[in-house]
């Protein structure tokens, strides 16, 4: 399965917008482990994820060639 990855403030220090193949990711919670795995520096930190331009509240199915923007949290004015 093919995953495009945006990141944003801080966490785009370390996390390159990129391409990615995976198998075996299914739904936001395994591509949240698959994250924290492949950048340890996740697990300390709080961020939320928007699949395909949708923030995730709960887990959700990823299908091939979904967009996923990982962003620190943000606050409105």
């Amino acid at each position: 399965m093919e995953i495009e990855i945006i990141s944003f403030g801080q966490i785009a220090e370390f996390i390159n917008h990129q391409k990615i193949e995976v198998d075996g990711i299914a739904d936001t919670d395994a591509f949240k482990r698959y994250l924290e795995d492949r950048f340890p520096t996740l697990k300390g930190m709080k961020y939320k994820l928007a699949l395909n331009k949708n923030i995730v509240q709960q887990n959700t199915e990823i299908k091939n060639q979904a967009t996923i923007a990982i962003m620190p949290p943000f606050s409105g004015g």
